[in-house]
């Protein structure tokens, strides 16, 4: 697609030389709320799950989106994806007790961890969050748990890995026999054998390959040998499934000349080859599950940064901005690739290649490296698009930074859906010794 139809794609477009963002004016917001800022279109959201739900009811009506908790755990993003109809992912007690104060009930969970505590299976045990067991050792431990609280087995699920992971940096893919996620295929007949000895009664089984996935041809492989054990797990066991789950991992196009996942290749290599196990083995009407995360929020968001400084070494030029990697650490931790665009091309014809690098102390702490933009400077606004999925949720207060606010645009009006951090805030929770008083 061209530049501008992949703008709009993400509610972005510029009028008369000025961006907007979700029909409202960058600029207006970033002076009203200041910035840093992440800023929310309600909207998007909402449009892209309806968009991912509409694919899947057009081939299987019984079918569940798990909201993947841990891209975007905002009060009111998990709200908006509630009234949806989502249901939730999550990966740890934390994220649970978050859903759980946005009003979600916990039959819409599945507590999908690893390395899993004591407490953390009480917390989901007590709480009646279902949990999807990542090792055969924890099962168990949860066994012991349900009965010293008295709470009755009644389903259990099995996270397994199909060796064949993909994502968008190594330490994103979540399979492989190298990978500490999940049951590989030799264990995973042992591991349903135990639980109906233990017990339990409905099963669900559970993949995931990795996140940020972009070439849908990635499935296929996973996919296969997903269902390759299912089909070995139900001959030896006699197991139905309750559920069915192919995880998440779908990405979304960061770079212009990235197209969109192919969400019909997608279809014929992950939904298709499940409704034809589903006839193969005459398993009933089990539930397709699928827990996007970044699909759902990344391109949601922008990140609203002002430059302070336009500093050229001799060598190179930079541009200096009051977000860092304490604000967006994707860029420094992954190596991911943001699109910056000014919020203000007014005037600038001349066009420059810069660092856009945040104010940590840090090499590291560039945003974007070679970006080629209209003349930028001092005091002016730049975006920093497909924030809203591990944004805000990996930032922190490192060099003692305050971490920034959050807005949300709907219907023209726009909330602060969470207050920038103070300096006072900095010292929660820190106590000193009386001796040094």
């Amino acid at each position: 697609m061209n530049y501008s139809d992949w703008l709009k794609r993400k509610g972005l477009e510029y009028r008369e030389d000025i961006l907007y963002f979700a029909k409202k004016k960058t600029l207006d917001i970033a002076k009203r709320f200041g910035t840093p800022l992440y800023v929310i279109n309600e909207q998007m959201i909402r449009e892209r799950y309806r968009s991912l739900k509409n694919v899947l009811n057009h081939e299987y009506k019984n079918n569940q989106i798990n909201y993947a908790v841990k891209a975007n755990s905002n009060l009111s993003v998990l709200k908006i994806l509630n009234s949806e109809g989502a249901s939730f992912d999550c990966t740890s007690m934390g994220e649970v007790y978050i859903c759980l104060k946005a009003g979600i009930s916990s039959e819409k969970m599945i507590y999908t961890g690893n390395m899993f505590t004591d407490a953390d299976f009480k917390f989901a045990v007590k709480n009646n969050v279902f949990v999807n067991l990542d090792s055969l050792s924890q099962l168990n431990r949860l066994v012991r748990i349900h009965e010293s609280l008295g709470k009755e087995k009644k389903a259990i699920s099995f996270r397994i890995n199909p060796e064949f992971g993909a994502g968008h940096h190594k330490h994103t893919i979540t399979a492989g026999k190298d990978i500490k996620f999940g049951i590989l295929e030799q264990q995973a007949i042992e591991a349903y054998r135990k639980a109906k000895e233990a017990g339990f009664e409905k099963f669900g089984i559970h993949q995931h390959i990795g996140s940020g996935v972009i070439n849908a041809l990635d499935f296929g492989k996973p996919a296969e040998k997903f269902i390759s054990i299912i089909k070995k797990i139900i001959k030896t066991l006699d197991i139905k499934f309750e559920f069915i789950d192919f995880g998440g991992g779908l990405g979304i196009p960061y770079r212009p000349e990235e197209e969109p996942l192919d969400l019909e290749s997608y279809k014929n290599l992950v939904i298709k080859p499940f409704l034809n196990l589903l006839e193969a083995e005459e398993l009933g009407e089990p539930i397709f599950k699928i827990e996007p995360g970044r699909f759902l929020s990344a391109e949601s968001t922008i990140l609203l940064t002002q430059i302070n400084t336009i500093k050229d070494n001799g060598f190179k030029l930079f541009a200096g901005v009051n977000a860092g990697f304490n604000t967006l650490i994707r860029p420094t931790l992954y190596n991911s690739y943001h699109h910056i665009i000014p919020c203000d091309l007014k005037g600038k014809k001349r066009e420059f290649e810069y660092d856009i690098v945040g104010p940590i102390c840090e090499s590291g702490d560039i945003l974007g490296e070679g970006r080629k933009l209209n003349e930028l400077k001092e005091e002016d606004y730049l975006a920093i698009l497909d924030t809203g999925a591990y944004g805000f949720v990996m930032s922190s207060p490192y060099n003692s930074r305050p971490r920034p606010a959050e807005v949300l645009i709907n219907n023209n009006s726009v909330y602060e859906i969470r207050r920038a951090e103070t300096f006072e805030d900095l010292l929660n929770g820190q106590k000193v010794p009386e001796h040094l008083k």
